[in-house]
């Protein structure tokens, strides 16, 4: 016959539980993991305004959301002296025909987007040069698939745009 646990054991045995999953969290802290999607800005990037000509792209609220999540400051005003800018100097996509059937209609399409920036510090000293970054996907085309391609397009955009903040976070965490 088999006897039940006491309480004391069961409490041991929870004890034990916490204390592996803490050990576990400080191994896992101890060596540097961090979540996806999440970046250690330096000190100096607490406060941050973009500057970007166009406030409503993919781009620009991927990189809006990502600099909140990692826990700065945004700011709209353009006196701030102790604002870090981030300067958008281009953000567009282009989409070119990559192949065509035999009925000369287009079957599958490049598209490309391409993000410019340049980021000064408070004082207007320049961190981080005009640099260019792009990004480059296919993907087919069916006529009779018409409104599903034209959505994919906007998916594809959007997760690219996503990447290229990723990539410019990544760049303001090494300053």
């Amino acid at each position: 016959m088999r006897v039940p646990p006491t309480r004391v054991a069961l409490r041991v045995k929870a004890l034990a539980c916490v204390a592996l999953c803490a050990l576990l969290g400080a191994l896992l802290g101890g060596c540097g993991f961090h979540l996806e999607g999440r970046y250690q800005l330096p000190a100096k990037l607490t406060k941050v305004r973009i500057d970007s000509v166009d406030t409503e792209t993919d781009f620009y609220f991927g990189l809006r959301r990502a600099l909140l999540a990692a826990g700065a400051h945004l700011t709209d005003d353009i006196k701030d002296p102790s604002a870090v800018v981030i300067h958008v100097l281009a953000d567009g996509t282009t989409n070119v025909i990559l192949t065509v059937s035999t009925l000369n209609v287009p079957s599958q399409y490049e598209l490309t987007y391409t993000i410019r920036f340049s980021v000064d510090a408070a004082g207007g000293k320049q961190l981080i040069a005009p640099e260019e970054r792009m990004l480059v996907r296919d993907y087919s085309y069916a006529e009779s698939a018409q409104l599903a391609k034209q959505r994919e397009q906007q998916i594809l955009t959007a997760a690219m745009a996503q990447d290229l903040a990723g990539v410019v976070m990544r760049r303001l965490s090494t300053l």
